[in-house]
């Protein structure tokens, strides 16, 4: 991986690539450190500690997302979730209304379906804004030298410029850049948070140890957390690099004088299809509720309600005080499969597959086209499918497990490693091919 960005920078057109990915990433962490206009800052600090201490970890998912912009209160706060958000939406509406459908497969349709997710990604940051700026009046959060209309359409005014900004940043990205623009924000905010978890870990752990004198805990404990870490990283780039590749056989034919085809080739079904999605999906429907119940003064007390609550916080899970709220890991579980079934299913059509073999005259051996080959390429999905859903669950489950039995609380997990590598990965990819092709086009040349 090493090797191949430092050949990467031996070419001019590639470095230029990487540099100029790496000025939009300066750019913004400079972004998520500039103040929102009209919140005094002191009292935002103050609110938000004050959420955090009621609600565990479940604004650990902000935390990821934004890089700590919302913790900071700076004008990305709202970050790309927006687009994320827009980009799930019109995916899911490509699937139910057959007009975008036949646009997505259409180059030219494709490039409208990215003008309405722009369009909707504006619209969702910008109730978005509003939302949080009328909370902010509500928390008394304001700045009182300033009037307070005057606060709240600066604050609208902020955030959403600040989401569209990243949009276009990330399009910049992959325009002019290396790898997918959006993915490459996300993965620059998930490790800009993590030196300070690493900080936190190791005053909460090592730190005490060190004070009693006792070196060999001390050891012991970062031996640990370095072991999980590690463990948890090997788990997902296996879990990404597991591939069932299903034979294809394509038939000879005669054209001409010539006798063609007969070649065999097979298709590649990724173990983990639906890539972190699922766990997305899954953290984002548990920890909503807290959210909102949080920022609103809710959920606080002994009844059912904030019972319920307590369940859906991944701090309560494997919590040796009081493990009856570990019931909430079951419902987790649950979510993580079905959205791995359903996330699976929206993005991949074993009758589209069996079609396109047939007219290519391709067919699985011992399998017979058509209905036949369906059956089997949807048996062969289910299955890995469910296999896939189990390394998710076991990738995000490892650092809950070491959290709840530990009460180590961080932004980072086994959904933040996943983003990572993942995104890592795909972005080594890209620069091996363009490697590749650049030595292709030099040999014809020659």
């Amino acid at each position: 991986m090493i090797k191949s960005f430092v050949n990467a920078f031996k070419v001019k057109e590639v470095r230029l690539k990487l540099l100029y990915t790496f000025a939009m990433l300066i750019v913004i962490r400079i972004g998520c450190q500039l103040p929102i206009p009209g919140i005094n800052k002191e009292y935002f600090d103050t609110w938000y500690e004050s959420l955090k201490s009621q609600s565990g970890n479940a604004f650990s998912l902000v935390d990821m997302f934004t890089g700590g912009s919302f913790t900071n209160a700076s004008i990305f706060a709202l970050n790309i979730t927006p687009y994320i958000t827009s980009s799930i939406v019109m995916q899911l509406l490509t699937i139910a209304i057959p007009k975008l459908e036949e646009l997505q497969k259409e180059r030219d349709g494709q490039k409208v379906i990215a003008s309405i997710t722009r369009y909707v990604t504006v619209g969702l940051a910008l109730m978005e804004a509003i939302a949080l700026a009328v909370n902010f009046k509500a928390q008394n959060l304001l700045n009182t030298n300033i009037s307070t209309g005057l606060c709240v359409v600066s604050i609208v005014l902020a955030l959403t410029a600040g989401s569209a900004f990243l949009m276009w940043i990330g399009e910049q990205i992959n325009e002019k850049g290396i790898g997918n623009g959006i993915s490459i924000v996300l993965v620059i905010n998930i490790i800009s948070r993590i030196p300070s978890d690493m900080i936190q870990l190791y005053e909460q752990f090592i730190t005490p140890a060190i004070k009693e004198s006792s070196i060999g805990k001390a050891v012991l404990y970062g031996v640990i957390i370095i072991a999980i870490i590690l463990l948890t990283v090997v788990l997902v780039v296996l879990l990404n690099g597991g591939v069932r590749k299903i034979p294809v056989q394509y038939a000879k034919k005669v054209q001409g004088n010539r006798m063609i085809g007969g070649n065999n080739s097979h298709i590649p079904m990724r173990v983990n299809t639906a890539g972190v999605m699922p766990i997305i999906f899954a953290s984002s429907i548990m920890q909503f509720p807290v959210v909102i119940c949080s920022m609103l003064g809710k959920g606080q007390g002994e009844g059912v309600g904030s019972k319920i609550l307590k369940a859906m916080q991944t701090t309560n899970w494997f919590n040796k005080d009081e493990p009856v709220y570990t019931w909430g890991l079951a419902v987790y579980v649950l979510l993580c499969v079905f959205f791995a079934y359903f996330y699976t299913s929206i993005t991949i059509n074993p009758i589209m597959i069996s079609d396109n073999m047939k007219k290519g005259g391709g067919f699985i051996p011992g399998i017979r086209p058509g209905k036949p080959t369906t059956e089997y390429l949807t048996n062969v999905l289910n299955y890995i499918i469910f296999m896939g859903a189990i390394g998710l669950i076991i990738v995000a489950v490892i650092p809950i497990l070491f959290s709840g039995l530990f009460g180590a609380s961080v932004s980072f997990g086994g959904t933040s490693l996943i983003i990572i590598v993942s995104v890592v990965l795909e972005t080594v990819k890209q620069v091996e091919s363009m490697m590749l092709e650049r030595n292709y086009k030099g040999f014809l040349n020659s």
